[in-house]
């Protein structure tokens, strides 16, 4: 039985991952990183309070077999780009350290369709250097989930995300052949397939879009 330490567990992706984790077998222990209480209990869960400030002294309460990262931000909550990097690259940094160094085999981390540390766009060249800054962390495994658009409803009223996933649904049966890793999956499906991934852990390093999240699903 092993233990989970879980990162961005009140996130979209995040939240239905918890779930998962619940639901599954392997784990004895779910260890949720946030900063606040969770709406949620369970026999499972343990729930630290705290921040990327706040990280290095929890340090002696982060210990698990497995780290899940699904941190993340919006240009919307947080526009200023030193504050977004610290959210989207360096927080995920240094919990992915946190964890390594206290014996954590596994890594799990979403990220995103196009992720490249070259790109002028500095949100794809962001999620690429996070990528690139945790694979260099040496794992004995570590999995990087790249979705594209991520469908379903949210709590959060967002008029023009909702026109815009509409409009993906629509796209998403004529994204074929290499434009597959468009295709958008809702947070559950990603959260879903994270979970399956860590039951079939095989090679050091993978790396999953569209297509290889659904082979997950279908298992």
């Amino acid at each position: 039985m092993k233990t989970a330490l879980l990162f961005g567990a009140t996130g979209f992706i995040g939240s239905h991952l918890l779930r998962d984790l619940f639901d599954s077998p392997d784990y004895s222990r779910v260890i949720a990183v946030a900063r606040k209480p969770l709406a949620v209990s369970h026999p499972k869960l343990t729930v630290l309070i705290g921040d990327l400030a706040s990280l290095p002294a929890l340090k002696p309460q982060l210990v698990a077999d497995e780290v899940f990262i699904a941190l993340g931000t919006t240009r919307k909550h947080t526009p200023d780009e030193a504050e977004y990097y610290k959210i989207d690259h360096d927080y995920p940094l240094q919990a992915a350290e946190i964890a390594k160094a206290n014996g954590a085999r596994s890594v799990f981390l979403v990220t995103a369709v196009g992720a490249n540390v070259g790109s002028g766009v500095f949100y794809v060249r962001t999620k690429g250097e996070v990528e690139r800054d945790i694979l260099a962390l040496d794992f004995d495994h570590t999995h990087i989930f790249r979705p594209s658009m991520i469908l379903g409803e949210r709590d959060e009223d967002r008029p023009r995300e909702r026109l815009i996933i509409a409009i993906w649904r629509v796209l998403n049966p004529l994204l074929i052949g290499s434009a597959n890793r468009y295709r958008g999956l809702t947070g559950n499906e990603i959260a879903h397939a994270i979970a399956k991934a860590a039951r079939h852990q095989t090679a050091k390093v993978q790396i999953y879009h569209w297509q290889e999240m659904v082979a997950l699903l279908r298992m």
